[in-house]
């Protein structure tokens, strides 16, 4: 099965050199997949059927700073026109502490909330006329996302990776909330390229939990082939392990960049 190629620090190229010589004993790598192009790429001689992506870091560069004050004095201003009077300390607060106090609640392992719906409990709190609570909450987790950018921008390489198994049925599993990342491949470009997403905030758990890879493997229409699957992702933990564990290959993004070529 496809590892991860990340063993001890060595790049791609040197694990796929040291697998090709007589085995030492001190490496022992499973079959790696075979490169012709990504549409007959092989893993254990089982033709990709299928590909999931992770989403920020790997289709998306991106970097939010939600710990600056400068990100709820931009949000409590905006409030205010919508009929909402908090500070910006105490809208922190508050969110920090509702957000906690729902992933206590939860009796998932990897809890995961709907941030629109503690922004709704927020505004309905500290309104000073009548809102629509469900609406402003949804309008709040847009421009609380906004504020808090820094960085947002597509990786070259990974549209460049896409258009490579153009052909090849391809989903993305999202540790991330969709009244605002939907919106953030949208953006970018990414989003019509895939054949479903399915976003973390939609199921109240997010990943690692298997339970996200099988419904992908069930949409994709391989769930009696996972080994046909290969799972593309920054993580180890949450893309390459979860994959692993139920019989997919893996790559981590950086080296599917450099193994087809696309890496510049």
């Amino acid at each position: 099965m496809l590892e991860s190629y990340k063993i001890q620090g060595e790049g791609i190229e040197s694990v796929l050199k040291s697998y090709r010589m007589e085995k030492t004993g001190e490496l022992s790598v499973p079959p790696v997949i075979e490169r012709v192009s990504i549409t007959r790429t092989v893993c254990e001689g089982s033709p990709i059927k299928g590909i999931i992506f992770d989403c920020y870091q790997t289709l998306i560069d991106i970097h939010t700073d939600e710990d600056d004050m400068e990100t709820y004095e931009r949000v409590t201003m905006w409030l205010a026109y919508q009929g909402v009077k908090i500070r910006p300390e105490k809208l922190r607060h508050t969110y920090e502490l509702k957000v906690k106090e729902r992933m206590d609640r939860s009796e998932e392992e990897y809890p995961e909330v709907k941030v629109e719906e503690v922004f709704s409990e927020i505004c309905k709190d500290h309104a000073v006329w009548r809102i629509d609570e469900k609406k402003l909450g949804v309008e709040t987790a847009k421009v609380f996302r906004a504020a808090s950018i820094r960085k947002l921008r597509p990786f070259p390489q990974s549209i460049k990776l896409i258009e490579h198994c153009i052909n090849i049925p391809k989903c993305i599993i999202s540790n991330g909330q969709r009244v605002f990342s939907e919106m953030e491949l949208r953006y970018l470009g990414f989003y019509d390229y895939f054949d479903f997403v399915i976003f973390s905030s939609d199921l109240g758990y997010k990943k690692p939990d298997l339970r996200l890879f099988m419904e992908a493997l069930k949409k994709l229409g391989l769930e009696l082939e996972p080994k046909c699957v290969l799972s593309i992702g920054d993580s180890y933990e949450n893309e390459i392990l979860p994959a692993h564990k139920l019989g997919m290959c893996a790559m981590q993004i950086e080296d599917a960049w450099e193994f087809y070529g696309v890496k510049d």
